[in-house]
């Protein structure tokens, strides 16, 4: 299966026509679209509109995941139903099942959240402000879990915006890691049968790094793939092959 992704596209209303192009020969090259978040800059409906022309009705399926700057007016739930409508699937803490090529692939998705990794991260503890920041990555990363769990597929994608592993950050300020991740968004990745776990949100980060227990996980963030898109090309039990798309051509 070849899957083409890319996360963190930041649209504005004035980027209409942006992308589209490079979308043209979606279909030649890969089988899907996954959409790793951050997806417009100050998640208004205008912006979402041009995320819509841009990536809806395309000749492969498109699975989305929103971000934090999607959230960020308060219209997420308008968004996703914008998407929706333009058949862009958009999931929180849910997963989805496609039939390519006489074979199924599953996509479990959520935004995620922050916290930090390896022992350096936030907990449930102490004001209630700390306690919620904490609960709330707990609560998408066993939402994540759950979602991984109910798929039964050939392949299996984990999608997020936020990273579920330290590897993929490398490059940011390390003070920031708990604002870019959380090690339980990779546990619930860990725990389940995936073959890949696709994440955004990390600008300065790099592309390649694996979960403690060996999960292939890819930063597919704009400014760090440089392109429209990578696409990676997995089949269950392989390795892993990956490349970039649009105008950037080789081996990552």
């Amino acid at each position: 299966m070849r899957i083409a992704a890319v996360g963190d596209v930041h649209l504005s209303a004035q980027c209409r026509g942006r992308i589209r192009p490079d979308l043209a020969d979606l279909a030649d090259r890969a089988d899907v679209l996954l959409l790793a978040g951050d997806l417009t800059r100050l998640g208004t409906m205008d912006e979402a509109r041009t995320v819509a022309a841009e990536f809806g009705h395309l000749a492969v399926p498109v699975v989305a995941v929103l971000g934090n700057h999607d959230y960020h007016s308060d219209r997420a739930e308008e968004i996703t139903a914008l998407l929706v409508e333009h058949d862009i699937t958009v999931l929180e803490g849910t997963g989805v099942t496609l039939a390519i090529g006489g074979r199924t692939l599953g996509i479990a998705g959520t935004k995620g959240f922050g916290g930090g990794f390896a022992g350096k991260c936030a907990s449930a503890f102490g004001e209630p402000q700390m306690r919620e920041f904490a609960s709330h990555t707990e609560e998408l990363a066993a939402q994540l879990h759950a979602a991984l769990r109910a798929l039964d597929t050939d392949v299996t994608i984990a999608l997020t915006h936020y990273s579920p592993v330290s590897d993929t950050l490398h490059g940011e300020a390390p003070e920031i890691y708990p604002f870019l991740g959380s090690y339980l968004l990779g546990e619930a990745i860990d725990a389940c049968d995936v073959d890949l776990a696709v994440h955004g949100h990390a600008h300065a980060g790099t592309e390649r790094g694996t979960t403690p227990g060996g999960i292939r996980v890819r930063n597919v963030a704009q400014p760090v793939i440089d392109a429209e898109y990578a696409i990676y090309e997995i089949e269950a039990g392989a390795d892993l092959a990956g490349r970039v798309g649009a105008s950037v051509t080789g081996q990552l």
